[in-house]
């Protein structure tokens, strides 16, 4: 059984990838999310949904989101994205642009960051409760779980995180 925060992030998840589809906009669900959706469940609670999304869709995206109801909620420090909000559910938006050397980068106010790669933009696609999704690819989810972030409570994430993912790897 889920509760009601995971419920509505499920719901809303899905109406956000439905309207991506529909405009044919490319997205990638990462973080906790795609770990559950590699898992085939819930392995526990998220404070927001993150997806990857092309800069140059930002502007189409915004507008479909904004149309669906969602109310643009920007953090006072963030930097290479953007979030919305509605009716208790947060979307982290995570920008990528292509460089002149074909890598993909995260452009963030201090200078592009690399982007784990082509292999992130994988084709891979999980379900889970009847939701369908585009994934960042396997294997640079797992190395990105691979070293915990600095703050306490996301590094006790990440290695969950990574344990249930090292699992389905045996």
């Amino acid at each position: 059984m889920i509760d009601e925060q995971t419920s509505q992030q499920l719901s809303a998840l899905a109406e956000v990838i439905g309207s991506l589809q529909k405009a044919r906009i490319d997205y990638w669900l990462f973080g906790g999310w795609a770990v559950d959706f590699y898992v085939g469940s819930v392995t526990r609670s998220h404070d927001d949904v993150d997806i990857a999304v092309w800069f140059a869709d930002v502007p189409q995206i915004t507008t479909l989101l904004l149309t669906n109801g969602w109310r643009h909620a920007p953090e006072e420090d963030e930097d290479g994205g953007t979030g919305f909000e509605r009716g208790g559910v947060r979307l982290e938006l995570t920008y990528l642009v292509h460089g002149d050397d074909g890598r993909i980068y995260l452009p963030l106010r201090s200078g592009p960051v690399e982007w784990p790669g082509m292999a992130a933009l994988a084709d891979d696609v999980g379900e889970l409760h009847g939701v369908q999704s585009r994934l960042m690819g396997f294997e640079s989810l797992l190395h990105g779980k691979a070293t915990p972030r600095d703050d306490r409570e996301d590094a006790a994430k990440d290695r969950a995180d990574f344990a249930h993912l090292s699992r389905l790897r045996s």
